[in-house]
């Protein structure tokens, strides 16, 4: 019988215990003295936000068909059983064995947010695992950093023995059955490193040197052991259908983030809007069959009893074969109570009909992206929408019945003026007059705009790594300049303005881009007490302030300046497959004000199309 970490006495002190015990639906249970490998699968936050991340499910999935391999999940402990821990000694520990994070072979964090990063020092830290990798023996687990942050890993570089860059589904048979090797053989925990970097997409961190300039600069960053690649390829699933997918997802006790069957229908993104690193990162864009997406909305509905199903993209939009799986599900669930959900669609006519057909209009808000409230702007930032377009698509939902509409922009773009800033509440108010062209008796209730601004960040690998970013204060004085042309509004009664917290941007901002020797400042931010930095109630800006401060290391360096074309990033050595020089020439074209087809119009060379051996888009180019 399984013995729990925890006893019920400290299970009924802490909130929330489920998130502790395991043993949930399709959870995996293997004999530990019959397999090889012992994998602890982290997300470096709380039980709801992980289990609700689609790629670790896929891991979890993909690993656990190997009888070789356990994998296990493992999450971050919330503030109240931290503190028990510590005081107790307990160690941290996995949910299927409940045995301790150090007793086995690797531990895998997935990455998806920098302000998760004190997180991953509290895993290390609550594991017994020593904080950065030059202090590790062979005694402890190889610690393996995935996921969208490893674009640029390098403020991580110091705590995790290698980074796996790229989509999973890939060379990870490949690296566990070198583990295998080099136990068999009785390596060491370098020899496996050696062995690790010499498969495409690993990249081990102590295995390079960054030098600098006097201006801050890097100057050059080069491999130091003879098993290190000059160039790190990331890894790409070329296709998508006939890869492993969670048919038998394991079910929580507890409500999270995503609580549904959750559908990805494709990878990619043919949009290229110049902010989103997710469209850069994911690109070339790959469809899953739809025949194999049917099979597996029956399977996981009966593996699970979810009551809802979620497409997930980046743009389903642009699937082609949304219109048959969507009237597919519809036909086959809508009568057995279950709710589709599609997120990412543009608003159009068909979008409307579906969404007509799946929702209770009454209730739900439709959610648009503009991104920018004037056009000179969305043509910068190439989100390819007119005026024009929102307007329509907002017609045709308040004529649909629709009466709440959700608007999210972005405030700090470069090139930006003040007047960009004001078309916002302009933009808001014309989609409000929209609706109330509509006949009185045709109406649904009162109008009701809400509208969002978050404060631009630029990401590696997107044609904005070149641009600067602001002072809190400043990107606080925009969001004064929006609130107040709110005011001014004819139909201000029926706005709402919410702005997201400029501290926090900023930080974001300079792990973004940073090098490693913001190691430093992650490290004395945690030794002050930052943790779960994503979340409002526990973020304390001063904390991270004082963290630069001790170390020495300004924070305006990362962010308060241009680029140069010549300057070396931090990421260089990682190649995604979009070059460094389209990406520039998509920042010049910005600068201009000028779009760039998506690639279904025709293909811009981005590069990407080396991993199709053609255009990715081959049947309209």
């Amino acid at each position: 019988m399984r013995k729990l970490a925890l006893n019920d006495e400290i299970l009924l002190k802490i909130e929330k215990p489920a998130r502790y015990i395991g043993n949930e639906v399709n959870s995996v249970m293997k004999d530990p003295e019959k397999v090889d490998i012992r994998f602890a699968m982290c997300f470096p936050d709380v039980y709801e936000i992980g289990m609700s991340h689609l790629g670790i499910q896929i891991l979890y999935d993909m690993f656990n068909r190997r009888e070789d391999v356990w994998c296990e999940r493992v999450y971050s402990p919330w503030f109240d059983l931290d503190q028990v821990m510590r005081k107790e000694h307990i160690p941290l520990f996995a949910l299927e064995s409940q045995d301790p994070i150090k007793e086995f072979d690797f531990l895998g964090i997935t990455i998806q947010y920098e302000m998760c990063y004190t997180n991953i020092l509290q895993i290390l830290d609550l594991s017994g695992i020593p904080l950065c990798s030059r202090d590790r023996d062979d005694s402890v687990p190889i610690v393996i950093g995935g996921g969208p942050c490893v674009s640029n890993p390098e403020p991580l570089a110091e705590f995790f023995d290698l980074f796996y860059i790229g989509e999973g589904e890939t060379v990870y048979g490949e690296l566990l059955d070198a583990y295998k090797e080099n136990q068999r053989k009785g390596g060491s925990r370098k020899d496996f490193l050696e062995m690790a970097a010499e498969i495409d997409g690993i990249y081990v961190p102590a295995f390079y040197d960054a030098a600098y300039k006097n201006d801050g600069t890097i100057a050059s960053f080069e491999p130091v052991n003879s098993h290190a690649k000059a160039r790190i390829q990331k890894q790409v699933v070329r296709d998508l259908t006939d890869t492993c997918y969670p048919q038998t997802p394991v079910v929580p006790f507890i409500k999270v983030t995503q609580d549904r069957v959750v559908l990805e229908i494709q990878r990619g993104c043919i949009r290229g809007c110049r902010f989103c690193q997710a469209g850069m990162l994911y690109r070339p864009t790959r469809e899953r069959d739809v025949e194999v997406l049917k099979q597996y909305a029956y399977h996981m509905l009966k593996n699970t009893g979810h009551e809802e199903i979620s497409l997930s993209s980046l743009s389903s939009s642009d699937y082609s074969q949304l219109k048959e799986l969507v009237t597919f599900l519809i036909s086959e669930f809508k009568e057995e109570g279950i709710n589709i959900c599609l997120p990412s669609l543009r608003i159009d006519a068909f979008s409307l009909e579906v969404m007509g057909k799946v929702q209770d209009v009454r209730k739900s808000s439709l959610t648009f992206a503009p991104e920018a409230g004037s056009q000179r702007m969305r043509d910068v930032i190439n989100k390819g929408l007119t005026e024009e377009i929102i307007l329509s698509g907002a017609g045709q939902a308040f004529e649909g019945g629709w009466n709440k509409v959700k608007l999210y922009f972005m405030l700090g773009l470069p090139t930006e003026t003040e007047e960009d800033m004001k078309e916002i509440p302009r933009l808001a108010d014309k989609i409000a007059r929209r609706y109330y062209e509509i006949p009185k008796e045709k109406r649904n209730g009162k109008c009701q705009i809400t509208t969002s601004t978050s404060f631009f960040i630029p990401k590696p690998f997107t044609p904005f790594q070149w641009a600067k970013m602001y002072t809190n204060d400043e990107y606080i004085a925009r969001a004064a300049v929006v609130k107040h042309e709110f005011n001014e509004q004819l139909n201000r009664k029926s706005l709402k303005y919410h702005w997201h917290d400029a501290e926090v941007t900023v930080l974001e901002g300079a792990f973004a881009r940073g090098d490693r020797r913001l190691s430093d400042v992650i490290l004395e931010a945690y030794r002050l007490g930052c943790l779960f930095d994503s979340w409002t109630e526990s973020f304390d800006n001063e904390k991270w302030m004082k963290a630069f401060e001790n170390t020495g290391i300004d924070i305006g360096f990362y962010n308060l300046r241009d680029r140069d074309i010549h300057e070396i990033f931090p990421w260089d050595f990682i190649d995604i497959g979009v070059t460094k020089d389209f990406l520039y020439q998509e920042w010049r074209r910005a600068l201009k004000g000028e779009a760039t087809p998506n690639c279904r119009m025709s293909c811009s060379g981005c590069g990407a199309m080396k991993y199709k051996g053609g255009v990715c888009i081959e049947s309209e180019n």
